[in-house]
Formats: C-alpha cells, structure tokens, sequence
C-alpha cells in the first residue's frame, strides 16, 4: 500500500493528532511533513474550522492542498481561496436549533457560514472556542441568520453539563441533520449524512486525486467516519477508544511526542 510516496495523500485532524494542546506543531512533525511532501507525498487537514479560521494553516504548515473543513460540509482551496465544495444545512434545521437553544439558554452556540461565523448565544464556553479558533465573529440573534446559508452550528457548554444536553437531543427527533460530539465540551449538527468521511469521498473526486491512497489520522468521535472512508485509518495513542476500534493502526506515540512524525518514518523508512 504504501510502496510509492507519491501516490499517498495523508489527511489529518487538527487538535489532538497533529497539534498537541500548545496549538503549535511540534517541530518533529514539521519537519516530517517537508520529507514525505519532498518524497512526492500529499499532505493536508481535515478540521471542524471555517474557512475564516483555517487561513493560518496553510502559512504555517505550507498546506498547498484543499483543506476538508466544516467538519466536512466544505473544502476549500487555499491557493485559489474558493470554495470546491458545500453541503448546506437544510431550512427545517434553522427553526430546530433556534428551539433548541430557546430551551438552553446556558448553551453557547455560533452558527457557521461560508465566510462568517455568528455567535447566537454567548456564553463563557462559547468564547473559549472563539479564542481557540482565533477568529473574530459577529455577535448577534439567531434570528438575524435565518436567512443565511449554514453550514454548521456548535453547542459549547461545560463538561459537566453536556450529559443532560446530549440526553435533551437524543429524546427528540431531527430531520435532515446528524449530530456529533468534537470534542469533550462541543456538541455539533450538521447535514445529514456529512461528515469529514462523506468529505474524504468528495476529495476522491478532485481532478487528479482518482489513484490515491488516502491515509486518514484522527483521534476523536468525529474523526471516525473519515478513518472509515480511507484507505488505512491511523490514531494516536491518545485518541479516544472509539476512534481506536475502527483505526488499522494506533500509533505508539501521542500527539504530544510526534505522532506525525511516527507515522510519516513508517510510510518511507519500511
């Protein structure tokens, strides 16, 4: 599978696989990267972020490639700046998550667009996410989006209160929208059936990408459906068990010792 380097395309998640909790690459891992991409390798991301807050990757990671984003409901392309593909929410999700949030008012939410992010319910929680994306959005009622595209909306509460949200979600019915845990305090929906897997698939269909192998690297529940679609699934040792289960192979490194590094070594030092 992995005998000519130029033919493999690795696409990774972001936090906790290839960036440790600093948010910075390891230097290891960067250096690991520039020897597949000198090798003939394909590197790039797949991420829960928009566009807005993508654009620093590929400066700081030298990403030449389109970039999975929104989860998978778009990727875009750093070098002509465009949109390659979309998969919108459907009009029926907007009045849901307006109701949702109406019956939480503790939950932080921001609704996700092409080129804007809109926070429709502030919170403590919410902010931490704002700052860890690194973007600026437009604070304002849910009802001043409603007639805008979206593309994803995140809950953000606390850990301890994410259980009884979860509980909330499970006990109603949803059309044309799945949702999925990112991470321990984020609660996402997006369109049915759209996941950074759904998106490896469209990625497929890129002109000129038909003869790739696609290595997918993922460490967390929605991380799950691309580690699926690929052609071998990979993990770091600190991805979460249900990631693992499904995963070809779990790295003996964490995203905190170079995991990227670890992997990348295995592809061309066989």
């Amino acid at each position: 599978m992995f005998e000519n380097p130029a033919k493999i395309c690795i696409i990774t998640d972001l936090d906790g696989t290839f960036l440790p909790k600093s948010k910075v690459p390891l230097p290891v891992d960067l250096e690991a990267v520039r020897r597949f991409e000198a090798a003939g390798g394909m590197f790039t991301i797949a991420t829960g972020r928009t566009v807005q807050a993508s654009r620093r990757y590929p400066e700081e990671l030298g990403l030449k490639r389109p970039i999975i984003t929104f989860n998978g409901a778009g990727i875009w392309d750093p070098i002509a700046d465009k949109l390659l593909y979309i998969h919108p929410m459907p009009e029926s999700a907007k009045a849901d998550v307006k109701k949702i949030l109406a019956e939480n008012p503790h939950v932080g939410s921001e609704v996700l667009g092409t080129n804007e992010t809109w926070v429709v319910s502030d919170s403590e929680t919410e902010r931490d996410h704002i700052k860890l994306c690194g973007i600026t959005p437009k604070f304002c009622p849910i009802d001043d989006v409603m007639g805008e595209t979206w593309l994803k909306v995140l809950f953000a509460m606390h850990t301890g209160e994410m259980p009884d949200f979860v509980r909330y979600i499970d006990e109603r019915s949803y059309e044309g929208v799945d949702f999925v845990r990112s991470e321990k305090r984020y609660y996402e929906i997006l369109p049915a059936g759209v996941s950074k897997g759904s998106a490896l698939q469209a990625y497929r269909e890129l002109p000129g990408m038909e003869d790739f192998t696609f290595v997918a690297v993922g460490d967390y529940n929605n991380d799950i459906e691309m580690l699926k679609a690929a052609d071998f699934a990979v993990c770091p040792q600190n991805a979460a068990p249900a990631a693992k289960e499904v995963a070809d192979l779990v790295l003996d490194r964490t995203c905190e010792e170079g995991a990227m590094a670890e992997l990348i070594g295995r592809i061309l030092d066989k």
